[in-house]
């Protein structure tokens, strides 16, 4: 159950005209009162002989009869109250009990003191209600709406739990805002896919994204297309910024600009600029300045970057954790911005979900968060990577890495009891997953198609190691199809001079490899990444021991193997 209350308005006589009429896309049908402050108050959508008029008269009577200099400049309360596509459609009389809950709760209402404020609540559809209300009372009095929308929200957790519906998350204050009504409806009409807030916060997000001063910041929204308008002290000094879409406009025509905190809590230029107050490089570093990396050595850092931090998030000081966490999401923000087509949506769905789970009440301690930073930064100036070759394969061990340290991220919300940076960590992991299949099956198909070429002595001499590294997993690993791609890995680890026995217990050590659906996927991206091997096997020459000698022979790629590597159960029993 979601209430949003609405900006208060001045005429009480045009909500009724909104409420009781067609909607603005014919969606309104059968509007009728559930419930009022007064069970005689004319409905003029069932009684015939009941007009818009006479219902708004008496709503606001007891603003009439006060002095106008009294009266409030904005004097009418609107309440949308809906429920869930999944939950069960209410009866008028449950709508009308939970209208009397909500202006009770609000503070519009007072039962007991029979002093309240005159109230209607229109049900024009089956899954919601609208209540307006006029903010005189009775006695002439104003109601004390301080906190109502916190009260309003409470009381809907327990109707929840009464109603037998949905349970919804309790919030904490730290999200970002939602857009409007007329906001969504606009972008509707426009053909856009999100409204311009969303568009937008997303795109300053993504102008964050490594960002280590204002002017590289300011140069990145310029980049981007925005409309940029700052705000200065008297001294210079800059105090705010706010933007816009060139061609989202009012009906004035001009350019409809949102203050970066309207987009959310650290997008304000002060939180900003904690993100690179703490970097002792940022007044050194010019704006213009490309790392000389390939996208694919971009990402096998980002990967390491990733598998240090899970240990920060799981074990360390909360604030320190925090600042990891919100890095994090500057590192998808990234790989989502420079990845290939076919991963790139799923890599965007996952970063927008994960904003959220980026903020807490616990506050960061930026400075400690530099690895992950400079692994977005180098996303960034690196490049758009191939969706093949050393870049496509580079990019499934780094997705293959996030999706550990977002999934730790989501039980590290679950055990302070953020149940909604929980819940969006939980989503934005299921989008790393699809993009990791994306992503990984080329590649794993062709160190697949080289697993099953070795010759059995070779696949004997790998299974003594694995049982060796890992006696509880070795059973498992070997019925699984990706053992073969292991048994590949472990061969070239070995032909570089590694000793395999070894890789393979750090590459499992104090990680949960028990719950993966497949553990030996898992041990291929991290032996490759420990053991510096090219992530993308294809081009590289073919390891056997024929005569009883270890020799190499160059091989072409191979079509992938079949089935995928996580199933869909729950993504929290994905964690390694």
């Amino acid at each position: 159950m979601i209430p949003r209350i609405q900006k208060r308005g001045q005429r009480t006589i045009g909500l009724l005209y909104y409420l009781y009429g067609p909607g603005k896309f014919e969606e309104h049908t059968d509007p009728h009162l559930v419930a009022s402050w007064d069970h005689n108050a004319p409905d003029p959508g069932r009684d015939p002989a009941a007009t818009l008029k006479q219902l708004q008269q008496l709503l606001d009577q007891p603003v009439e009869n006060v002095d106008e200099a009294q009266r409030p400049k904005k004097h009418v309360w609107h309440l949308s109250v809906r429920n869930g596509g999944e939950d069960r459609i209410l009866t008028d009389e449950e709508w009308g009990d939970v209208a009397r809950r909500m202006v009770a709760a609000a503070g519009i209402d007072d039962p007991e003191a029979g002093a309240g404020c005159r109230w209607a609540a229109v049900r024009h559809a089956g899954d919601h209600i609208h209540i307006v209300a006029t903010l005189v009372r009775e006695d002439g009095y104003k109601p004390d709406l301080d906190n109502d929308a916190a009260r309003v929200q409470a009381e809907a957790r327990a109707l929840e739990a009464e109603l037998g519906l949905r349970r919804l998350n309790k919030g904490d204050g730290t999200a970002a805002k939602r857009p409007t009504s007329a906001e969504r409806h606009k972008a509707q009409r426009q053909g856009r896919e999100r409204t311009a807030r969303e568009e937008l916060r997303e795109t300053v997000r993504r102008a964050v994204t490594g960002a280590r001063s204002e002017a590289e910041f300011f140069d990145r929204l310029a980049a981007a297309g925005l409309l940029i308008r700052t705000r200065e002290a008297p001294s210079g000094d800059l105090l705010g910024y706010k933007v816009a879409l060139p061609d989202d406009r009012n009906k004035d025509g001009e350019p409809v600009f949102y203050p970066g905190v309207r987009l959310a809590p650290d997008l304000s230029l002060p939180r900003i600029r904690e993100r690179w107050s703490a970097d002792p490089t940022s007044s050194t570093d010019t704006p213009g300045r490309a790392t000389a990396a390939s996208p694919s050595a971009v990402r096998r850092r980002t990967a390491s970057a990733a598998w240090t931090a899970i240990t920060v998030v799981e074990h360390g000081d909360d604030a320190v954790a925090a600042a990891h966490i919100a890095a994090a999401g500057e590192v998808l923000d990234a790989l989502a911005k420079t990845s290939a087509a076919h991963t790139r949506r799923e890599l965007r769905d996952a970063a927008f979900a994960f904003e959220r789970a980026s903020r807490s009440h616990i506050r960061a301690e930026r400075g400690h968060d530099r690895a992950l930073r400079q692994a977005a930064r180098d996303l960034v100036h690196g490049g758009p990577a191939l969706g093949r070759g050393e870049d496509g394969a580079s990019t499934a061990m780094a997705i293959d890495m996030l999706f550990f340290l977002i999934t730790a991220t989501m039980h590290w919300h679950a055990k302070k009891g953020h149940a909604q940076q929980a819940a969006a960590a939980r989503q934005a992991a299921e989008h790393l997953r699809a993009a990791y299949e994306e992503a990984a099956a080329q590649p794993l198909g062709v160190l697949y198609q080289r697993g099953r070429r070795l010759n059995r002595p070779m696949l004997q001499r790998q299974t003594v190691t694995l049982r060796k590294a890992l006696p509880e997993l070795a059973e498992q690993i070997l019925a699984e199809p990706g053992w073969y791609a292991l048994a590949e890995t472990i061969a070239e680890a070995e032909a570089a001079g590694h000793d395999p026995a070894a890789l393979l217990s750090n590459a499992a050590e104090g990680r949960e490899l028990d719950t993966a659906d497949s553990v030996s996927d898992v041990l291929v991206w991290r032996m490759r990444r420990t053991a510096d091997l090219p992530a993308d096997a294809s081009s590289l020459l073919e390891t056997s021991t024929a005569g009883g000698r270890l020799t190499m022979r160059r091989t072409a790629p191979r079509p992938s193997a079949p089935g995928k590597r996580r199933s869909g159960e729950e993504t929290s029993r994905k964690t390694r």
